[in-house]
């Protein structure tokens, strides 16, 4: 395992503390374009749209360390919840056999699979947002991986732009129209305000045993 000659020892500067074991396979985010075709993606907003909508909430943890669900300025949308079932097994289906492929590639992280089902999410024009948050729970199910898959076409609406906060000044992700998005729950987020159109997207959060 070490590249460094016969003795198995790379040569290391006096003021050198580092010996790692291995590097860190941890990747800032991994996407799949095309993940779903625009026809697919449309079957997924027809599906969607059948749910109950409501009010999309946060949850925040208090000092006791309990969560309270509740509405907050931080978050203007509508979302419905999405479990398996005969019109949706596809939908889970696909998006398994990606995010296993993408998790082996570019995370390693070890998962149980989708806990709290998927939610798709509508924003509408004007404001519809969601600030900078982590989806993270502390006392819930260890979130390890957020998923994300572009539902909508990007010429369609304006804003509503999803960016991520590995580094200070964010990044934009791609919004082409059936691209699955897959990054660590911890990383810092927001979806910017929309202000013309609306925007469609499936979302989850797929679990695993906590991290050591």
């Amino acid at each position: 395992r070490f590249p460094y000659g016969s003795s198995g020892m790379k040569k290391q500067s006096s003021n050198n503390r580092s010996w790692f074991f291995e590097k860190d396979p941890t990747h800032q985010y991994a996407f799949w374009h095309h993940a779903f075709t625009v026809k697919e993606c449309q079957k997924i907003i027809t599906i969607g749209k059948r749910l109950q909508l409501n009010k999309g909430l946060v949850v925040e943890v208090e000092n006791n360390n309990k969560s309270k669900v509740m509405s907050h300025k931080r978050r203007d949308s509508q979302v419905a919840w999405m479990g398996p079932n005969s019109d949706t097994e596809w939908i889970f289906r696909r998006l398994t056999d990606l995010i296993i492929d993408l998790n082996e590639r570019f995370f390693k992280f070890d998962l149980f699979g989708f806990q709290e089902g998927c939610q798709f999410t509508h924003y509408k024009a004007p404001g519809a947002h969601y600030g900078k948050h982590v989806d993270t729970l502390a006392g819930q199910g260890v979130r390890k991986l957020s998923v994300t898959v572009q539902l909508s076409d990007p010429t369609t609406y304006k804003g509503g732009e999803l960016y991520l906060y590995a580094v200070e000044e964010g990044q934009k992700l791609s919004a082409a129209q059936g691209t699955l998005l897959l990054f660590p729950s911890y990383i810092l987020h927001e979806v910017k305000p929309i202000t013309q159109g609306e925007r469609y997207s499936l979302v989850s959060w797929i679990t695993g045993r906590p991290f050591k």
